[in-house]
C-alpha cells in the first residue's frame, strides 16, 4: 500500500514522496523514502538522523529520530543551563556544550499560578546528575509537572547512562542527613522546587538564583496547595551556621555553602540551630536497580521495559511528545520526538509512543518533556552548530530545564 506524503528535508525544504505502510505495534510508520532518507542522515560518528511518518489513533503524526551508538565514538550527556533553577533552549544548550544533536529532557516548574507572589523557578521534577555529580533530587509525587504518571512509577524514575557506557532505567532517591554536636536529621531534599512536609531540603551552589519560598508550597499530595506559614533558613559556610532567617531567601548561593530550608517539623528542627553551630550536610542519590554509578541521569518516567509496554499507559490523550527507546543492551540509543507542525499535531498517545519504541527495536521505553517543549537538534553535515529538526508546536523553541545532549569523542 502507497501514499503520498510530505517530507520534511534536513534542511527544511519540502519533498514530495511514495511512501509504504509498514505494521508496527498498534500504530504504523510510513517508510522512510527517498533512498537516502531511508538510510538516515549521519550526523557523526554512530549518529544517525531519521524522520517517519506514523499514523496513528488521531491521525499521521511525524517523528524525528536520532539512533545513537555507544559502542562507537558516540556518548550521551546532560544538557543543562547552568543552574538548577533556570532555563534554555535546547539549541543553545547544545552549541554552548558542543554537543552534535540532542533533545529536550524532564518535565518541569513551568508556572505558578496557584500562589500568587511566587514565582515559577523553572528546575525539573525528577533526579539529575551531569559528570558523575549529584545535582538535584526528586520533587514529591504530588508536586510533579506533566501527565499522570503510569501505575506503580514515581517521580524518582531516571533515564541515564553508567560508568559503563551503558543506558538504562533506574530509580534514584535521595539519601541524605544533617549532622549536628546533638544529634543527626534526615535530609528530605535537595535542590528541589518542592520539599516534602515536615521536611528540611538543602541548596547548594547549583540551584540558581531563584527563590526558595516556593520549596515550602504545596504539598505531598496537592501542588496548588499553599505555602506553609512555619518556614525557617539556615545558611552554612564551611560547615558553620552564619546565618538564621524566619522565610526562605533567593539570590545565589556561594560555593561552600548551604542553605538550608525547614517546613513545619523541619523548620521547628531548625530553629534551635544558633550562630557558629558546626554543622555538616550529607547527601547522595541511591540506585535501585544497579550499582554502577551514573555518569548522567535525568527525570521522565517509564513505558517500556523489557519489550513489554507498562500496564496502563494512557490510550486516549494525543500530544506532541519527546521519548528515549535503549536498545542493543544499553549500546543503542534512540532519541524521539515528534513534530509539532499543525499537520502533525494531534501527535500520540504514550501508549503509541511505547509501541513505536520497541518496533525501531527498543526494549525499554522512557518519556520525557512533551507538547511545547518537545525539540530534537542535530548538526547538519559539515555544520559547526546545531538546526532544530522538528517544528516546536508553539511555533518556536521552549526554554527547557534539562535536555541529553549527543557527543562525539575522540
Amino acid at each position: 500500500m502507497t501514499l503520498r506524503r510530505t517530507w520534511f528535508g534536513t534542511g527544511r525544504s519540502v519533498l514530495t514522496v511514495l511512501t509504504a505502510f509498514t505494521a508496527l505495534a498498534g500504530t504504523t510508520v510510513v517508510g522512510a523514502a527517498p533512498a537516502d532518507a531511508a538510510q538516515g542522515t549521519t550526523v557523526a560518528p554512530g549518529v544517525v538522523y531519521r524522520q517517519y511518518d506514523i499514523q496513528g489513533a488521531r491521525g499521521v503524526a511525524h517523528a524525528h529520530v536520532l539512533s545513537v551508538d555507544l559502542r562507537r565514538r558516540a556518548r550521551l550527556g546532560l544538557l543543562r543551563p547552568g543552574a538548577v533553577a533556570r532555563r534554555a533552549t535546547i539549541s543553545g544548550l547544545a552549541d554552548a556544550q558542543g554537543a552534535v544533536a540532542g533533545v529536550n529532557g524532564d518535565f518541569f516548574n513551568i508556572t505558578e499560578i496557584q500562589h500568587p507572589g511566587v514565582r515559577a523557578t523553572g528546575a525539573a521534577v525528577g533526579p539529575a546528575i551531569a559528570s558523575g555529580r549529584v545535582l538535584k533530587a526528586a520533587v514529591p509525587d504530588g508536586q510533579r509537572f506533566g501527565p499522570d504518571l503510569p501505575p506503580g512509577t514515581d517521580a524518582t524514575e531516571v533515564v541515564g547512562v553508567g560508568s559503563d557506557w551503558r543506558a538504562r532505567l533506574d530509580r534514584l532517591r535521595l539519601d541524605g542527613s544533617v549532622r549536628t554536636p546533638t544529634g543527626t536529621l534526615p535530609l528530605g531534599g535537595l535542590n528541589q522546587y518542592a520539599l516534602p512536609v515536615g521536611s528540611i531540603g538543602a541548596f547548594t551552589s547549583d540551584w540558581g538564583t531563584a527563590s526558595r519560598v516556593r520549596a515550602t508550597c504545596g504539598t505531598d499530595t496537592e501542588r496548588a496547595a499553599s505555602c506553609s506559614a512555619d518556614t525557617y533558613e539556615v545558611t552554612l559556610r564551611h560547615g558553620r551556621v552564619v546565618a538564621l532567617a524566619d522565610r526562605p531567601g533567593s539570590g545565589a548561593v556561594a560555593p561552600g555553602t548551604t542553605v538550608l530550608v525547614g517546613r513545619e517539623a523541619g523548620a521547628r528542627q531548625l530553629r534551635r540551630f544558633f550562630r557558629g553551630e558546626p554543622v555538616s550536610v550529607r547527601h547522595r542519590l541511591v540506585a535501585a536497580g544497579s550499582r554502577i554509578p551514573f555518569r548522567f541521569a535525568l527525570g521522565g518516567y517509564p513505558v517500556l521495559r523489557g519489550g513489554v509496554p507498562l500496564a496502563g499507559l494512557n490510550n486516549r490523550t494525543s500530544a506532541v511528545r519527546t521519548a528515549v527507546g535503549i536498545a542493543s543492551g544499553g549500546r543503542r540509543v534512540l532519541l524521539l520526538a515528534l513534530d509539532g507542525a499543525p499537520a502533525y499535531r494531534r501527535g500520540l498517545t504514550i501508549a503509541e509512543v511505547a509501541g513505536v519504541l520497541r518496533s525501531l527495536g527498543a526494549v525499554d521505553g522512557f518519556s520525557l518533556d512533551g507538547g511545547g517543549s518537545s525539540t530534537l537538534v542535530a548538526r547538519a553535515p559539515g555544520a559547526s552548530r546545531v538546526s532544530v529538526r522538528n517544528h516546536p508546536s508553539g511555533g518556536a523553541e521552549r526554554a527547557v530545564a534539562n535536555g541529553i545532549g549527543v557527543f562525539t569523542v575522540g
